[in-house]
């Protein structure tokens, strides 16, 4: 286990738990040791996977990094912490993974970026779709014209939470917190892998690939934040990139990004690493992929030069979407008439979205050209870049 490289985790509950068995199952491998782990409130026992050991605990992160003498931090902390955290790793030399979004402003994922830039550190940004082995093939078949000329990518995100979701921190559902910003929407946070594949799939990953941004968010829950959006994005590539989500959806399904071509279609769906091919004259033709897990990447990086799959500039693009969401008006609360409440599930539904988070993705449009009624055009934010 010498050569295992020490890591620590900060933020270990949550969707740190997915963190914790993932760093279980490299440690297994004899890649990595979970060397800390730094909460508020330190794990109990039985909030540790068997095998981890018994890494050090504290709530002050830097001190940790330095008695445990990291290598490598993962932080899995609520969005407006992103930014210091990672600043004080890089300064301390330690390389990190860093879950997504990577910030809730344009302005502090710059600070990040740059901050890490100038030390010198590796830097993963979590979007773990972009491991996917289906990315790199996507992009050979539209450059080889498997669907002839691409007109633009859509993406489709319609999943469902309680009202218990945003009661589980006090930063859920927010757009700000104590005068910071915290923008933690559908299209930011739970559905940001569909935002950031499809901006990835039509070649749009850096900030100066985006031209122009059109926000409608709405919210049918008791929030600050949208839970039921689309953008549209105006790119350097000259191609739409038009995402819908929603977490209110009737029958939730797995999300997917679409390549549209004159001649066919590529549709991926990123969770599950399944492609379809549909084009002109042929039948359909199905595959399914491997994907690289991302803290193994950086590893890998580390250690033999292995190229990061999600360094910080490319999801540039991502991050002006970010910031045309936190710039736009704030979500508009939906008619009572809009929405429903499922008493056993204890979750709103908005009926009939589930068709308009289909149809944005495959008509490019928003919903307000779709004719919802509850979508008011004049609310449309657009954002040049």
């Amino acid at each position: 286990m010498s050569s295992a490289v020490p890591i620590v985790l900060a933020g270990a509950r949550g969707h740190g738990r997915w963190h914790l068995d993932n760093i279980r199952r490299l440690q297994d491998k004899g890649i990595v040791r979970l060397a800390g782990i730094c909460e508020l409130t330190p794990l109990s026992g039985d909030e540790l996977p068997e095998g981890l050991g018994s890494p050090e605990q504290s709530a002050d992160f830097g001190a940790l990094l330095d008695s445990t003498g990291a290598r490598v931090a993962v932080i899995c902390t609520p969005i407006p912490t992103h930014t210091d955290l990672a600043l004080t790793a890089a300064r301390k030399g330690v390389h990190l993974l860093l879950e997504k979004p990577p910030a809730p402003s344009y302005a502090e994922y710059r600070r990040m970026a740059d901050g890490i830039a100038e030390t010198g550190v590796a830097c993963q940004i979590g979007f773990q779709s972009l491991g996917s082995h289906a990315v790199p093939v996507i992009r050979t078949m539209m450059a080889e014209g498997a669907i002839g000329e691409i007109t633009g990518v859509g993406g489709a995100g319609a999943w469902a939470r309680p009202e218990s979701y945003y009661r589980r921190a006090p930063w859920a559902g927010r757009r700000r917190l104590n005068g910071v910003d915290v923008i933690d929407g559908a299209l930011t946070n739970p559905l940001a892998h569909a935002v950031a594949t499809a901006l990835a799939l039509n070649g749009s990953v850096r900030a100066a690939d985006v031209t122009a941004v059109e926000t409608e968010l709405l919210r049918a829950n008791d929030i600050e934040s949208d839970d039921t959006s689309c953008v549209r994005v105006g790119t350097a590539q000259d191609r739409p990139v038009v995402v819908a989500a929603t977490l209110c959806a009737e029958d939730p399904d797995e999300p997917y990004v679409v390549v549209h071509g004159d001649r066919g279609r590529i549709t991926f769906w990123y969770k599950q690493d399944r492609v379809l091919l549909q084009r002109a004259g042929r039948g359909p033709e199905e595959s399914e992929y491997g994907r690289t897990d991302l803290l193994e990447n950086l590893v890998e990086h580390l250690i033999d030069g292995t190229d990061l799959l999600v360094a910080p500039e490319v999801t540039g693009a991502f991050m002006k979407v970010v910031e045309a969401i936190r710039l736009a008006p704030d979500p508009a609360l939906l008619p009572a008439g809009a929405w429903r409440l499922l008493p056993d599930e204890q979750r709103r539904v908005v009926p009939g979205i589930d068709g308009l988070v289909a149809a944005a993705a495959d008509t490019l449009a928003l919903y307000s050209e779709l004719g919802a009624p509850w979508a008011d055009p004049a609310r449309t934010k657009e954002v040049s870049t």
